[in-house]
């Protein structure tokens, strides 16, 4: 019991918390948001993910029902209220050849031994179960806003890669027309130069909703209008480094932080006191009673006092409620054991997946982007000697645009991978930079990598 009193005043003192930062956090929910990222250049990860969980209404309306369940225990733990009850006898009054006669009762329900902890107990335990309800909707949430920070990062840069490459096909295009006017090229090449750069104006429109839209979800997740705008994020997320991941060590680190499986803990310490209180639904409640009867002529008969219990008689009905219980007990403990096999098999999935985003990045950035660079470059140089046709450079500048998207696509990825890790280990994401993961990352600065000539 001590232990239970000892966590459940750790998590109101964690709510305190929770909400002495979100008042120092800046701008409340309610106030001028439209100030909220004025001073920003860039969006970064930490300030979306901190902002999130300080003005979300869903986390607000969690950290309020796990409050809630709080004031729950000393109600469920107090006596019932004594009963006070007052008679008289109304053809005694105004009669001056009988006493006035009136009868004051009180009672006092008093439940046997052991039954007002065990109530104390379930209500203790529920308002654990709660408290971690509350900590996975702020994981989850810290989570969401982790990846649609990726999101946003990856429409930036294909906005980027298709405004780049609308350029250097106005280049194609000038070359071409150029060799079209002297007679060396067909009038199809510059043609077809004005058919991709249309197809990228195209893309461009898609792109710019896309953004638009990716702004509209932030800012429902941060509680503003879908209409404020938003700092741009960063040029280029860090390259992660490659770094072992140990999954027997952060399954262990699941088992141990997953809200989850916490909850379901504190649900399984609920329903083993219930057990306990039905089985005591056997033993009788008592009462404790005084009365005082004026209408007795003895002085020393008008004042009473007296014992009642409650007869448990009804066997069938109270083995009925000791069963439920036990059943209730048996579901969360198995549930139990399906979100710890749930929790193992997400670690190793999510770490396969991290490890391969991470391979992804490396095979575009040493092998897949030089090539495509140097297959734009060969083609240019082909073209202009004639040795190649306009639509070799077509496709060489096509796979170049594809490449660089894809790398970008893989980086977001990665990030947006290695949240979904931090969450199945019960980590916020882009909190904890001790992340084995990410051990040792350096910003990139640029998507090329290094020495490669360009």
């Amino acid at each position: 019991m001590s232990e239970s009193v000892l966590s459940l005043y750790l998590g109101l003192a964690l709510a305190a918390a929770v909400s002495v930062s979100a008042e120092a956090g800046g701008a409340p929910p309610n106030g001028p948001d439209v100030y909220l990222f004025e001073s920003a250049d860039r969006l970064e990860r930490t300030v979306l993910i901190q902002a999130a969980l300080e003005r979300s209404p869903s986390l607000e309306a969690a950290r309020h029902a796990w409050e809630a369940t709080t004031e729950r225990v000393p109600q469920a733990a107090a006596l019932d209220d004594p009963i006070l009850s007052y008679s008289l006898a109304p053809l005694s009054i105004g009669d001056d050849d009988a006493r006035f006669g009136q009868i004051i009762s009180f009672g006092q329900r008093l439940p046997y031994p052991g039954k007002r902890s065990l109530r104390g107990e379930i209500a203790m335990a529920e308002a654990e179960a709660s408290r971690f309800d509350f900590e996975e909707v702020r994981l989850h949430l810290a989570t969401r806003a982790s990846q649609i920070f990726d999101d946003y990062y990856l429409v930036h840069r294909a906005i980027e890669i298709n405004d780049e490459h609308i350029d250097l096909l106005g280049d194609f295009q000038r070359v071409a027309t150029a060799r079209y006017a002297a007679g060396t090229a067909s009038q199809q090449d510059p043609l077809q130069a004005e058919v991709e750069i249309a197809h990228l104006l195209h893309q461009r429109l898609a792109l710019d909703t896309k953004r638009r839209n990716l702004i509209a979800q932030i800012n429902a997740l941060i509680h503003r209008r879908p209409d404020l705008s938003l700092p741009p994020p960063p040029i280029e997320l860090p390259l992660p480094e490659a770094v072992g991941l140990q999954t027997s060590t952060l399954e262990e680190e699941a088992l141990a932080n997953r809200p989850e499986l916490l909850r379901l803990d504190a649900a399984t310490l609920a329903d083993r006191s219930r057990v306990e209180l039905e089985q005591l639904d056997f033993r009788p409640d008592f009462l404790a009673t005084g009365v005082y009867n004026s209408m007795w002529n003895q002085g020393d008969h008008r004042w009473l006092v007296g014992v009642g219990i409650t007869l448990p008689l009804y066997r069938k009905q109270l083995r009925a409620g000791v069963a439920e219980a036990e059943a209730r007990l048996q579901q969360t403990e198995s549930d139990r054991l399906e979100v710890e096999d749930e929790i193992r098999s997400g670690v190793h999935m999510a770490t396969d997946r991290l490890e391969e985003a991470h391979h992804v990045i490396e095979l575009y950035r040493s092998r897949v982007l030089p090539a495509s660079r140097d297959q734009v470059s060969a083609a240019v140089a082909g073209f202009e000697t004639g040795g190649t046709s306009f639509l070799a450079l077509i496709e060489a500048e096509r796979s170049q645009r594809t490449a660089e998207l894809r790398y970008h696509a893989a980086l977001a990825s990665y990030y947006s991978r290695r949240a979904e890790l931090e969450r199945q280990i019960g980590r916020l994401p882009g909190v904890n930079e001790s992340f084995p993961a990410v051990a040792g990352e350096t910003p990139a600065g640029s998507m090329e990598p290094q020495g490669d000539p360009r």
